[in-house]
């Protein structure tokens, strides 16, 4: 039985809150949390103690160390941040939930549906709040470009063009180890690309989905079992509306990245586009023919918005919230394009 979470002292107070993992990532939402002021971090957990007491030195000096998610259990803790390789985060979200506390994880929650479903289905029985952190829906003018889009301001939505080139590879060993990461870039880049689309059009039913992978040039075989680094996936909606969909690694590009998303109606357009390969600059507009009104424009600090609003979230005693359910078509779709459905 789930050990109760602890209930805060008064509807001022802060939450407690843990981290498991502090590499670049963790650290960059550690540092969003220490500014924020919106929580107590308590402890940190990393499986490198030294990167541990550095990010606590550096963003959060209150915090200690501590040695693994089962020491960041006698914490008295309400939420946990996990920012650890994907292949361990359905067990340690699973063991977190279990165990009382909300979680806001790193993407993906899950390397599979069947993880995901498992996942959400212990947020719901434990009554915790659970978020993954698909970031680019805090960019500056994503709010106002999905409100075009569900508002019928753009007319009928029937086609979406979304992709994600990065020049480089990821740098972490663990990334290039299947079990470890679940999948090559379409794990790592194509899933941010899949939750805005959906989130965008407001998860609509699912009717098909093709892909393509490749690696180092070569097509690959479905279902996939190697690491692809290079995909096209095209998805298609009961809407009758059609999504196109290119995510690589090690793309020459001629700049680091490229990044967009385009929602076309027929009323008009928006559109996301990364500015001169900047993988944090973005340009959000609206178009109506030859004619485009900026929506927002960076630069915009928009990296730890949803660790962020996660814990204003908590700190207001959310409980289970219905929308976590929406992460296994993200999963469903993840998992049709590896050929896993």
């Amino acid at each position: 039985m789930a050990s109760p979470a602890p209930a805060l002292e008064s509807s001022n107070a802060k939450p407690r809150v843990g981290l498991l993992g502090v590499g670049w990532i963790g650290a960059n939402r550690l540092k969003a949390l220490a500014a924020a002021q919106s929580t107590q971090i308590v402890c940190i957990a990393d499986c490198s103690r030294e990167a541990a007491e550095r990010a606590a030195k550096e963003h959060s000096p209150q915090a200690h160390v501590v040695g693994s998610l089962r020491e960041l259990f006698e914490e008295g803790l309400d939420g946990v941040v996990i920012a650890t390789p994907s292949g361990q985060h359905a067990e340690q979200a699973g063991r977190a939930l279990d165990h009382g506390l909300a979680v806001f994880c790193q993407k993906p929650l899950a390397c599979t549906s069947l993880e995901t479903r498992r996942v959400i289905e212990a947020a719901r029985a434990h009554d915790r709040l659970l978020r993954v952190d698909f970031c680019y829906r805090t960019l500056a003018g994503v709010a106002e470009l999905a409100w075009l889009v569900q508002s019928g301001a753009l007319g009928e939505v029937y086609c979406a063009d979304l992709l994600f080139h990065n020049a480089y590879g990821p740098d972490k060993p663990w990334f290039y180890d299947l079990r470890q990461s679940g999948g090559g870039c379409v794990m790592d880049l194509g899933i941010h690309l899949i939750d805005l689309l959906l989130w965008v059009l407001a998860y609509p039913p699912v009717a098909e989905v093709r892909s393509r992978l490749h690696a180092g040039g070569k097509l690959l075989s479905i279902p996939a079992r190697e690491l692809e680094d290079h995909a096209t996936a095209e998805i298609q909606f009961a809407t009758g509306a059609t999504a196109r969909i290119a995510c690589s690694w090690r793309l020459p590009a001629g700049r680091d990245a490229l990044i967009e998303a385009a929602f076309y109606g027929t009323r008009g357009a928006a559109t996301i586009r990364n500015v001169d390969g900047s993988f944090y600059d973005f340009v959000v507009e609206h178009c109506v023919g030859t004619a485009r009104t900026p929506l927002a424009q960076g630069p915009d600090a928009w990296g730890g918005r949803m660790v962020c609003a996660w814990a204003r979230q908590l700190g207001a005693h959310s409980g289970f919230d219905p929308a976590a359910q929406h992460l296994l078509q993200v999963s469903d779709v993840i998992d049709a394009i590896y050929g896993r459905a």
